[in-house]
Order: C-alpha cells, then sequence, then structure tokens
C-alpha cells in the first residue's frame, strides 16, 4: 500500500479543506449557501443556490473605493445582506471555502449578520 503524503501547497490545502465542508453544507432556495472568496486585494460573496445549480447574487469589494480590507468586507457583507433581502432571502448557509475564520472572512460574516441575514 503506497504511502499518502498531504497536499503541499497552501492552495491545495485550502482546497482539500473546502471540499471536506461542501459534503455537509448545501445550499437551497429557500436558505442558499454564502460563498466567501477572498484574493491579496478583494474579497467577493456570493449566495448560491445548490439544488438548481445557480447563483442568486454577487457582491465584491471592487465597487468600494475608500478604507482598510476588512472594512470593506463588513460592507461587503451589508450590501450583500440588503440585496438578500430584497430578494426574499432571510437565512442562509455560511460557506467559508476552506479559508479560517478569522479577519475579512470574519468581517463579511459579521456585516452580513448586521445587515439582517441569519445563519
Amino acid at each position: 500500500m503506497p504511502i499518502m503524503r498531504p497536499p503541499k501547497t497552501k492552495t491545495e490545502r485550502r482546497f482539500r479543506r473546502h471540499l471536506r465542508v461542501r459534503k455537509k453544507v448545501s445550499g437551497t432556495s429557500a436558505r442558499p449557501r454564502l460563498v466567501v472568496r477572498r484574493s491579496l486585494k478583494h474579497i467577493y460573496a456570493q449566495l448560491v443556490d445548490d439544488t438548481a445549480s445557480r447563483t442568486i447574487l454577487t457582491v465584491s469589494s471592487q465597487d468600494i473605493a475608500e478604507g482598510k480590507k476588512t472594512d470593506k468586507s463588513v460592507e461587503v457583507g451589508k450590501r450583500l445582506a440588503a440585496r438578500a433581502k430584497d430578494a426574499g432571502i432571510a437565512s442562509v448557509v455560511f460557506d467559508r471555502a476552506g479559508y479560517r475564520y478569522h479577519g475579512r472572512v470574519k468581517a463579511v460574516a459579521d456585516g452580513a449578520r448586521e445587515g439582517g441575514l441569519e445563519f
């Protein structure tokens, strides 16, 4: 039996964590999945309906001009919550996509909660 080695890069480890979480977390039309994706400059948040295989709405920090990255992340969460309320969505399932629940990822979640979304 060959020896299995863990993935070597940070990206591969994050992707494996994301797959592990995705086995358990799934979004429906009544309670979509809030997915957070971050890059070095920006942060993106989507509401996804996995049963219909479609993205309901998307918000990113590219439209926000001023502030620190964490402040922009809170604003992304608030904007996402406002647009979700307009679409008739009050409750979501949070998917951190393999990232640690810390910093900008947590800021998006806090902003969405402030905006009125329930996790």
